[in-house]
């Protein structure tokens, strides 16, 4: 069932030869359920701002990364130079919106340990959230 209140962490780089490939993906957290980037896209219904685009989804995806590095928010934080891994869900072709030609979304992590617990540390400080009761996810 979709909890409006239920919050993720991203991470938002681009790969591939010339860079073309946004690559967004979720920090996964112990003991919580993976998401499906192309589900919460969905549910912003897309298809209002990109038409009948291939993947509305995915460029609504491809916004929400390139809008990150562009404004960055209040304890963002940045590792451009950091080596990372993703076990991709999905892709799609976004005929060059916001400079790419493809995203892929899925489970993103850093190799170096400390800067996953830095990742997570963004929403909660060990295992206790930074957000209130209401905030939490309802299987917590």
């Amino acid at each position: 069932m979709w909890n409006p209140r239920r919050v993720a962490i991203l991470a938002y780089t681009s790969t591939g030869e010339s860079r073309d490939t946004a690559a967004i993906g979720y920090i996964p957290f112990p003991d919580m359920p993976d998401v499906s980037l192309m589900d919460v896209a969905a549910r912003h219904r897309p298809q209002s701002l990109y038409g009948s685009k291939s993947s509305p989804e995915g460029c609504w995806l491809a916004c929400l990364g390139y809008s990150s590095r562009t404004v960055l928010k209040p304890g963002s934080i940045d590792h451009p130079e950091a080596a990372w891994a993703m076990q991709p869900d999905a892709s799609a072709d976004i005929g060059g919106m916001y400079g790419y030609g493809k995203v892929v979304v899925g489970r993103f992590t850093f190799d170096d340990p400390a800067l996953m617990e830095q990742a997570r540390s963004v929403l909660w400080d060990g295992d206790v959230p930074k957000m209130s009761a209401e905030d939490k996810p309802a299987h917590v």
